[in-house]
């Protein structure tokens, strides 16, 4: 199988060889690259230059100029400009991605904005969320954003750096420039410029038996 530019001559016969499916109601600028096993469903909108890898799923979405989709799904949402999104991503529920975002392998988004230059390069859940700019969400990080009954928002600004396994319990406010140390559960707010560490302190027990390993 070979990619495809996409253009407006483009016959049935070469997106069916390559097993792709586009609905009539999907809009695909001239210039697009398309992967095999790509399908485009609903009211897509992909503009020039993007490139969707294969086996994603685009529905009622607009990708913008020069995004890199890898092997991802997006439903009702919008991916800025220069973003890349995978592989393995999910985007879902109105997000909105904004321009020279990275969105890396496992990473979903639901109901979440992301201004400029934000990083959330694997293994990590943003739902409910809105996000400043240059912000940089580690892996394994958990927006925590329902608590059994509603849904509630975290909000970070520009610059906040969230470290590896993290827990943020919204509603939580962070401000510019807050730094969390990996390893974190935070459920109170920043103010700009702060730093918060929330984790136990380590304890080492030099002469500890375990007995669950056999010696023998």
């Amino acid at each position: 199988m070979k990619e495809l530019v996409y253009n407006k001559n483009i016959s049935n016969k070469e997106l069916l060889d390559n097993n792709i499916l586009i609905e009539k109601t999907a809009e695909i600028e001239e210039g697009v690259i398309l992967e095999n096993s790509v399908v485009v469903k609903g009211n897509s909108l992909i503009k020039a230059n993007a490139k969707i890898g294969s086996f994603s799923v685009i529905k009622d979405a607009i990708i913008e100029e020069n995004v890199v989709v890898h092997s991802s799904q997006i439903e009702n949402s919008v991916i800025g400009k220069n973003s890349t999104v995978g592989p393995f991503a999910h985007i879902r529920l109105n997000s909105e991605v904004g321009e020279n975002n990275r969105i890396g392998n496992f990473v979903e988004l639901k109901n979440a904005i992301t201004a400029k230059n934000c990083k959330m390069a694997h293994l990590s859940y943003i739902g409910d969320a809105i996000m400043g700019e240059n912000c940089n969400i580690g892996c394994g990080v958990v927006f925590c954003n329902y608590n059994g009954k509603i849904k509630q928002k975290c909000e970070l600004g520009n610059n906040v750096f969230v470290g590896s396994n993290v827990n943020l319990i919204a509603p939580i406010e962070i401000g510019d420039n807050a730094y969390i140390a990996a390893g974190s559960t935070i459920n109170k707010n920043l103010k700009n410029g702060e730093f918060a560490i929330a984790r136990t302190r380590q304890e080492i027990k030099t002469d500890f038996k375990n007995p669950y390993i056999d010696k023998d």
